[in-house]
């Protein structure tokens, strides 16, 4: 999410204070409420932000810098997304967006209850498990993107 956040910002700083685009500037990462948008409010997209969900970004990071630093081909980076609704499995597949590494960006998308099936009927005793460091793989984040998802989090993130 610290990202979109950046990009979403620099996109406001460019249309208000340089006057480059329409005000005022819309943002959701749903592709559930992006495909309404598209399907009944044709006139609001000019106001709609470019920026690509965090979903999105972090897949074609992955697959191009990530990639790239790692001196492995995008083709065998398999990348999952966990996240919390449905209408995120339709986001990999909706546009050709999802393909700007020259692979599928996200492979698979689940959601956080599949994840929690999944660790349940493997047996996993998710409590008892050691601790570790998370991995960095793309460095660290700021936090910004935790309020990411609460009405108007992300203008405030930024």
């Amino acid at each position: 999410a610290d990202i979109t956040i950046m990009e979403e910002g620099s996109e406001f700083v460019e249309r208000f204070v340089h006057g480059k685009g329409d005000l005022p500037l819309i943002t959701s990462c749903c592709p559930a409420w992006v495909d309404y948008l598209e399907k009944y409010y044709h006139d609001l997209i000019p106001l709609f932000s470019t920026a690509k969900s965090p979903q999105a970004m972090v897949g074609a990071l992955s697959k191009t810098y990530y990639a790239d630093k790692s001196g492995i081909d995008c083709k065998n980076i398999f990348m999952v997304s966990i996240m919390p609704c449905t209408a995120k499995k339709y986001e990999i597949v909706r546009s050709e967006s999802m393909y700007s590494s020259g692979c599928q960006d996200i492979d698979v998308s689940i959601t956080a209850r599949e994840l929690s099936r999944m660790i349940k009927s493997a047996g996993i005793d998710f409590l008892n498990l050691p601790d570790e460091d998370a991995d960095a793989p793309l460095g660290i984040y700021t936090g910004a993107g935790t309020i990411f998802g609460a009405t108007g989090g992300v203008m405030e993130a930024a």
